[in-house]
């Protein structure tokens, strides 16, 4: 259970989902702003808050924690005008000023009704330091251009702007049925980073809603 602890000079800022802060010093003063109703719609969309909350270091450096929600990792990422990310809804925890959150849809509804990800997604863009939450470990892959990656469903959890996803269907009517893979893999193709998560939530929740067993 991972936890990400900021130091901030005087007037330095962090920006959070709503009740994402863990623990932090006396000095930080905290602002909740919606940003407007496009970006209120756009993060409500993608699984996050309408609102967000800023905290800056006041009379003083000051100190900040974000503390993960389910067992995994958190991944820090450079984000700059021209290297957006793209990931899992609800994997945004904190960034510094500068960096801004909104909705990315799927280009091809496909990708969206049977890649597991969603047909919403998180896009990451500005320029700053944004915090991401990853479900289980993680593993990371840097795809050549046309390099492809068939990936299970719920696996992906992050990949740049440059990756392209489609949904591949899994041949073979037995294969499909009895597989126990599903209908449906996800392919995505270079160029650009890829992150995959070893322990999606839906999956590990499925695992335990399959062990606990009726009351009469």
């Amino acid at each position: 259970m991972p936890v990400v602890i900021c130091s901030l000079d005087q007037g330095e800022r962090m920006i959070c989902e709503s009740g994402a802060m863990s623990w932090m010093s006396p000095n930080m003063q905290m602002e909740t702003s919606g940003g407007g109703l496009g970006k209120m719609f756009g993060r409500m969309v993608s699984g996050e808050n309408a609102f967000q909350n800023h905290y800056v270091a006041k009379g003083g450096p000051g100190m900040i924690a974000f503390a993960s929600k389910f067992p995994g990792a958190i991944k820090a990422f450079e984000i700059t005008p021209a290297a957006p990310i793209i990931c899992q809804k609800k994997s945004f925890m904190a960034c510094t000023e500068g960096v801004e959150l909104s909705v990315h849809f799927q280009k091809k509804v496909g990708a969206g009704l049977f890649g597991g990800e969603g047909f919403v997604m998180q896009k990451i863009s500005g320029s700053g330091i944004a915090f991401v939450e990853i479900d289980g470990s993680t593993v990371e892959y840097n795809l050549e251009r046309g390099q492809q990656l068939v990936i299970d469903t719920g696996y992906l959890a992050m990949m740049d702007a440059t990756v392209n996803m489609e949904i591949q269907q899994i041949k073979g009517v037995k294969n499909a049925l009895f597989g126990g893979e599903g209908l449906f893999n996800t392919v995505v193709t270079g160029p650009g980073r890829v992150l995959l998560q070893t322990m999606p939530i839906s999956g590990f929740a499925s695992l335990i809603a399959g062990l606990i067993k009726p009351q009469n």
